[in-house]
């Protein structure tokens, strides 16, 4: 009988001079991993699934969603921007949070092309050709919240948006016209950014806002000539800046008691009625720059939570001492911390300090006359 140490020699002898023996692994192409891991009837048969259409696809398991080709999927987010697209991709993951087809030249929506997108939360079509959208295309999308369509071609609001809706973006299309019960049914929108259209006051027809209860709606620059009438009641902004309004008459501002926050900007408004200002009792805000307007507004001393005043750009000629501030023990529940009267006709120098006695601080004014 050999020795203990002589038989071990032996047996690692044997182990080195075997066929099988393990040397260090040195790649040298793709499936050197698959032939290390697989026996010769493994591999025999994976050649045969191959020459049959069989073979699984390792990347892939099986009940894995793939990838549309050529777009991002991680996370739930599909990203698919600027791939030149003239149409939705079709294998979109099922559990697809997220959809971004921004940048592409699609045309059309079509019927099926959400279909079985019930997890979709945000969708941005933002920067594509289309004009045409199916009535049921949006019908799949039961859980979607967030709707970017900006810089289109849309000619009207799509219909039978998701009653989940929360947030709707259609800027710089071609919409002339909003049709009443256009945005029926959707009772949790918070946000309509519809600015850059050609749509004028006559576009909207009697009810086309009706039943929502608005946040923030944006209707800038577009053909406005007036302050809409039957906006939501519910509104805390209101953007019509870049317009051609005329004027804010006594009755364009009485449905807005919750509104924080007016922009009207960019306009050619030289008359504010008296009294209008008194129908926005919570206002913080207040935009009027680049108009018109030949003295402030009346009105403002009594609104109590009034912050900011934009009236630069206009042609205000004089200010007067009880313009901004209540009298004697008038109630303001917060200063001014910001006013504008730059590129104004005003002579800043003829202004009595006190005009300016509820104001938080002297550089919250801007009253310079830069103008050359």
């Amino acid at each position: 009988m050999l020795p203990h140490y002589s038989l071990l020699l032996f047996l690692c002898l044997a182990r080195l001079l075997s066929p099988s023996a393990a040397l260090p692994f040195e790649q040298r192409g793709f499936w050197d991993f698959a032939m290390d891991s697989m026996d010769t009837g493994g591999m025999m048969t994976m050649m045969r699934d191959e020459e049959e259409g069989s073979a699984v696809d390792p990347t892939f398991p099986p009940g894995v969603p793939t990838c549309p080709f050529g777009c991002h999927c991680r996370l739930r987010v599909v990203q698919c921007s600027d791939l030149g697209l003239t149409e939705v991709p079709k294998d979109i993951p099922p559990d697809t949070k997220f959809l971004d087809l921004q940048n592409n030249r699609i045309t059309e929506l079509r019927e099926n092309d959400f279909k079985g997108l019930t997890n979709l939360y945000g969708l941005s079509l933002r920067n594509n050709l289309i004009s045409k959208v199916h009535p049921r295309t949006f019908v799949p999308l039961k859980h979607m919240q967030k709707l970017y369509f900006s810089k289109n071609l849309l000619t009207t609001v799509p219909k039978n948006l998701p009653a989940s809706l929360v947030e709707i973006r259609i800027h710089e299309n071609r919409i002339k016209k909003v049709a009443a019960g256009a945005f029926a049914g959707l009772s949790n929108m918070n946000c309509i950014e519809m600015g850059a259209n050609p749509i004028q006051n006559s576009g909207f027809e009697p009810g086309a806002f009706k039943g929502l209860k608005l946040n923030y709606l944006r209707i800038s620059e577009a053909r406005l000539t007036g302050v809409p009438k039957d906006l939501p009641e519910s509104l805390h902004e209101l953007h019509l800046d870049h317009n051609q309004i005329q004027a804010v008459e006594l009755e364009d501002l009485r449905r807005y008691k919750n509104l924080y926050r007016l922009g009207l900007g960019f306009n050619h408004i030289r008359n504010i009625e008296n009294g209008s200002l008194s129908y926005l009792p919570r206002l913080r805000e207040l935009h009027l720059d680049n108009n018109r307007l030949t003295h402030v507004p009346r009105g403002l001393p009594e609104m109590k939570y009034l912050q900011v005043v934009y009236l630069h750009s206009n042609s205000i000629g004089h200010v007067g001492v009880d313009d901004f501030c209540p009298r004697g023990f008038g109630v303001k529940r917060t200063f001014y911390n910001g006013i504008s009267l730059f590129d104004n006709p005003v002579n800043y120098w003829e202004v009595q300090p006190a005009t300016f006695r509820c104001v938080s601080d002297r550089h919250a004014i801007q009253f310079g006359n830069y103008k050359k």
